[in-house]
């Protein structure tokens, strides 16, 4: 299992790295322009926040299959492991199978369908992106998407994994594994709230305070 943060905030990788079991980071257009630095200066920093381990993803901007692979070739002249995601269209699709036959890996993104993946998936794509929160919110089944998308990769396109994306809440995303699901990427939001809970605080305190009671010192 994989696990990715979907971020651009440096700041917060370099603090969360060594806490949770990252794989890497993942980003997109909109996360990079709420950081408001280019992807000639975050992705590095992302990198260097990781400690040089784990895999990035950046997205093309182009919506020309051609002018995709170009700004899958600029990227990947910034991180030259990078992952290109590139948004399942028809022209998106073009784009995958061209980037396949140079050998650079690509994930599929703004899935909103089962059918969607397994054609990115067919068309080389390392990775499927599905947008769980956002088909629960246009009044579709984000979990039973992934369910189906699961089932279809393990089917006809075992090389590629499903790497779930947009979460609300850690249920979705606890939900989301459960499925089978090999890789997940949070927003920092609910990754924190993975590791936060007033009842864990509250416990931790008890046994602070009874251990002080007991021997009038706090440590060991």
């Amino acid at each position: 299992m994989e696990l990715y943060l979907d971020t651009s905030d440096v700041a917060a990788v370099r603090r969360l790295a060594p806490i949770f079991p990252l794989a890497g980071v993942t980003t997109n257009p909109s996360i990079i322009a709420n950081g408001k630095k280019p992807l000639q200066v975050v992705l590095p920093e992302l990198q260097e926040a990781l400690g040089g381990k784990g895999r990035l993803f950046a997205q093309v901007m182009a919506a020309e299959a051609g002018k995709m692979v170009e700004d899958a070739q600029k990227l990947r002249a910034i991180i030259s492991d990078l992952v290109v995601k590139v948004p399942v269209t028809a022209q998106g699709l073009a784009a995958i199978k061209l980037l396949k036959a140079e050998g650079i890996p690509t994930l599929g993104t703004a899935v909103y369908g089962a059918a969607q993946g397994l054609l990115a998936a067919l068309a080389g794509a390392e990775y499927i992106a599905p947008y769980v929160n956002r088909l629960d919110a246009q009044g579709g089944d984000g979990i039973q998407t992934v369910k189906e998308l699961q089932q279809l990769l393990k089917l006809h396109a075992p090389g590629t994994k499903v790497l779930a994306a947009s979460f609300k809440t850690p249920r979705q995303a606890l939900d989301c594994l459960l499925t089978g699901c090999e890789s997940i990427t949070l927003p920092l939001d609910v990754a924190e709230q993975m590791i936060t809970a007033p009842a864990v605080t509250a416990a931790v305190e008890k046994f602070e305070q009874d251990w002080l009671t007991a021997f009038g010192m706090p440590g060991l």
